[in-house]
Order: C-alpha cells, then structure tokens, then sequence
C-alpha cells in the first residue's frame, strides 16, 4: 500500500465518509445489509487472517475503514445491537474450522500406524511440552522486541525448564516404542488453528508456529468470539427485562382503567338531557312556590281587594247623594 492509500485510510478510520466533504461516498450506509458488521466491529475473519497461510480472500460483503467510523461515532447515541450479526458470522466460521480440525484428525489415526492408548498417552505429553516451549518462545520474543530484557530472561528459564521436562518425556516414550517407529514424524492436530504439528518440531519451528499470526489470528478470533457472546447475552437480558417492565406498566395500565370503570358504573354520571329534565322540573317548582309561599300575603290581597271595592260603591253612593241634593 503506498504512502497516500495510507493517509487516506488513516482519514476515514478517523473521520469518517463525509470527510472533506466527500458526499459521494454516502451512497451506503454501515447500516446496510451490505456492510459487513464484523468488519465495523473489526474482528472479520477476512480481515484477522489476511496475509496467512488460510488467507480468505476479500470478505462477500462491504469493508470500508470510514464506515466503521461512521458506526462508531453513531453507536455512542444509539445501539445497533451488531454484535448478535458479528457474532453469528464468527461462530459460522469458527464452526468450520473445527469440523476441519475434526477431518484432519481423522485422516492421521488412518495413515499413521496404530498405537497402544499408552504409548499414545506418552506421545502427547511430549506434544503438550512442545506447544509450552513454543508459547513461551514467542513471548521471550515480543518481551525482547519491546526491550524488556529483565522479563525476557526470566521466560527464558521457564523455557529451559519446559526443555528439561520434553527431554524426558521423549526418554519414556522412546523406551515405550520400536527405534524404526520412533524415528517417523508423529503428527498432531492444533486445536486452535488446525495446523499439523510434528512431534520431532525444533524450538524454531514450534516458536514460529505459536508466535505466527496465523495462531494468534485465531486466538483473536475465539476470544473475540466468547466476548462477543457474552455482551448479546448481557444486551438480550436487559432487553427481556425492558420488555417484561413495558409489560407489567401495561397491565398496571389496563387495571387501573378497569378500577376507574368500575368505579364510574357505581356512580354514573347523568346525562345532559336528564340535566335539563331536572332543571325544568325545578324550575316548575319555584313558580308553584311563589305562588303558594305565603297565604296571608294572598288573604291580605284579597281583603285589600274587598276594601277598594266596597270603597269604591260607598263613594258612588256618596257622589250620587250629593247630585241629587244639587238640583233639589
């Protein structure tokens, strides 16, 4: 990769797909069912082992660096929840890689000639030892290449240790088989990357198997599959809990609808109609009331009424007399 793909991918790591306004680049979004989740999660296989011996080739789906940014910027707001599609994808894989193992060792118990389950036994402690002094050979080289010598050195003895131990083993298990057998290459299986091993491996051989990125891509991938489990399994959790919690709100919900309803048909209330009715009737009744509230006020009308009348025929006497006596 020259110098300029490489800035510029350090740019869409960073920034993004809308980087200098590049708008163009914007025509798929990590959202996609094109995009590889695994990649935005950066533990796509495709990308772990590219450059090894089980090199895949390009992934089927989309990898874009700036996407990834894209996912990682949006994924603070919201969660997409990627890890159950990644996980799924690596366990596919991982899946196939054991079932590939599974073949391999197969094929070995049939081209190799048959031993006792004893000699077998002894065959792999010295296998077991080998892997050890790979492991650590490795880690003596990374501790030396970050110039950690002190730590280096003290690796450095467990290794010497785990040598002494294989001499021995070999020892028991020469004694155990004919001299023509032992001298043939005694193949085993690696549980983690299915590659073959020999049992007569130098250290060089065993460090550059267990320190190569083969191996280690992986290794990478198992843990990153067993965390990947572990948070779908956190995030379904707490997504059955809200859900469970949404449902209990509900009910509580529909019961107090239910109480309120109840409640509302013990002591309904009444329509405008019979408001109305009600009203005339009451209306009705204050006229009847005034009417008939107070007697003496009507027996006083009365006796006022009487009073003028009569008033009114003594007077008409009164002025009649007095014409009569006028012309007289």
């Amino acid at each position: 990769m020259s110098a300029q793909a490489q800035m510029r991918a350090m740019l869409d790591q960073l920034m993004g797909t809308s980087r200098d306004g590049d708008t163009t680049r914007q025509r798929i979004k990590f959202s996609d069912d094109r995009v590889c989740k695994s990649h935005l999660l950066n533990c796509c296989p495709h990308d772990v082992l590219s450059g090894t011996r089980m090199d895949l080739g390009e992934c089927l789906k989309v990898h874009d660096l700036a996407l990834r940014a894209d996912y990682e910027i949006a994924s603070k707001e919201q969660d997409f929840f990627f890890e159950l599609d990644a996980m799924d994808h690596l366990q596919s894989f991982i899946a196939d890689c054991d079932r590939r193992t599974e073949v391999a060792k197969k094929r070995l118990a049939e081209t190799q000639e048959e031993i006792s389950a004893e000699v077998a036994a002894k065959a792999e402690r010295v296998h077991e030892l080998n892997e050890e002094i790979g492991k650590l050979l490795a880690k003596v080289e990374q501790l030396g290449a970050e110039g950690n010598v002190e730590e280096s050195q003290k690796v450095m003895d467990e290794v010497e240790k785990a040598r002494a131990k294989k001499r021995e083993a070999e020892e028991v298990y020469r004694n155990s088989m004919p001299a023509s057998s032992f001298q043939q290459q005694k193949l085993r299986v690696c549980e983690v990357c299915s590659a073959y091993l020999g049992l007569h491996d130098n250290d060089r051989r065993l460090a550059d198997h267990f320190g190569g990125k083969l191996h280690l891509g992986f290794i990478e991938i198992r843990e990153k599959l067993e965390e990947l489990k572990r948070v779908v399994a956190e995030k379904q959790e707490k997504r059955n809990q809200e859900r469970l919690k949404r449902r209990e709100e509900r009910e509580r919900e529909e019961r107090e609808k239910l109480r309120r309803s109840r409640s509302h048909s013990k002591n309904p209330k009444r329509s405008s109609k019979e408001r109305f009715r009600d009203q005339d009737l009451a209306s009705r009744d204050r006229d009847r009331n005034s009417r008939d509230r107070s007697p003496r006020d009507r027996d006083r009308k009365d006796k006022k009424r009487s009073y003028e009348s009569a008033n009114g025929r003594s007077e008409d006497r009164r002025s009649s007399e007095e014409r009569e006596a006028g012309e007289i």
